[in-house]
């Protein structure tokens, strides 16, 4: 593996899966909208330190502009893409479902069509637990329906696994679509729940809390899913769907208690009633993943609450 493509390069898993590689040696080209999702200058801090690297080249534009990718890939040559780019976020979905639909259904069959068109036989797709649902059986398999999500960010999610096995059947495309789940550590997103938690408690601010604090998340430090990131882009062949998370899960409650010890300081939290498109509980089985990728996530909840709250301080004080 020479050159990959990295869309969704400067966000939270992003930088960290273009460091991976440009430390694997492999030349790596990253684009990213540099959106305003959160703050842009957050996405172009992510991936500063690459930007003196011989092996890594920084892209700015959109997924959905085909006419831009085509004139990215004709001078270069790409032996993967991994799919990152998205719009993200469950609740955001629900208020804004058409944006949702154009940039992870649209800019994902973009991106099947650049494979289509300039050969190139190796994709990674960046897929979420949200395609699940709400389920009674737990944990979550592979094997298991996944036609129920609950949220447009979820539906738009499974419409892009399934357009993945698509072009797999018609173009023999090698996809491995990722089922993420939670993942947190240095560089997650502001919004997203630990990160937003951790800065209220440290203002001493109200921690919002929606339903009694019994939901439980499987929860998956960022190293491990980069891990399985490049071993999918590495391994896989035909089409495959693989849980990555660290198959044990936290209760909201035991998550406060732990960035509250963190941080040496007391949650004032206020509790508000169920949130529409939030399940009450996500669990990964990664059985599959173990098997065929060597997926072994190494990090427990409370060491990667331990490496985001330092991260968090350090950001903090600079």
């Amino acid at each position: 593996m020479q050159s990959v493509l990295v869309t969704g390069g400067a966000g939270f898993i992003g930088s960290h899966f273009c460091e991976r590689l440009v430390r694997e040696g492999i030349h790596t080209v990253c684009l990213d909208n540099l959106d305003d999702f959160y703050d842009p200058a957050v996405k172009k801090r992510n991936i500063a330190s690459l930007l003196t690297s011989p092996l890594f080249e920084n892209m700015v534009g959109d997924v959905r502009d085909l006419a831009f990718l085509r004139d990215l890939c004709r001078p270069r040559s790409f032996d993967g893409i991994v799919h990152l780019a998205a719009r993200a976020g469950v609740r955001h979905s629900i208020q804004n479902p058409l944006l949702y639909e154009e940039v992870n259904i649209r800019g994902t069959l973009n991106i099947l069509e650049i494979c289509r068109e300039f050969h190139i036989q190796r994709l990674v797709f960046a897929s979420s637990s949200s395609v699940y649902g709400e389920k009674a059986k737990i944990p979550f398999s592979e094997a298991d329906p996944a036609d129920s999500p609950i949220s447009p960010y979820g539906a738009t999610k499974r419409a892009g696994e399934i357009l993945c096995y698509t072009y797999h059947r018609l173009y023999g495309i090698d996809v491995a679509c990722l089922r993420f789940f939670t993942t947190f550590g240095p560089r997650q997103r502001p919004e997203m729940a630990i990160h937003k938690f951790t800065r209220l408690i440290d203002q001493g601010e109200p921690v919002p809390v929606y339903g009694d604090g019994s939901s439980l998340r499987d929860y998956t430090y960022i190293e491990d899913i980069i891990d399985g990131l490049f071993k999918a882009l590495q391994k896989n062949r035909g089409y495959e769907v693989y849980n990555l998370g660290e198959s044990r899960t936290t209760r909201l409650v035991d998550l406060l208690k732990m960035l509250e010890t963190a941080l040496g300081r007391k949650a004032l939290v206020r509790h508000y009633p169920d949130q529409p498109g939030d399940v009450r509980a996500t669990w990964a089985d990664i059985t599959k993943a173990r098997q065929r990728l060597g997926y072994d996530p190494r990090f427990s909840m409370e060491e990667g609450i331990r490496r985001f709250v330092a991260w968090y301080r350090i950001t903090r004080a600079s």
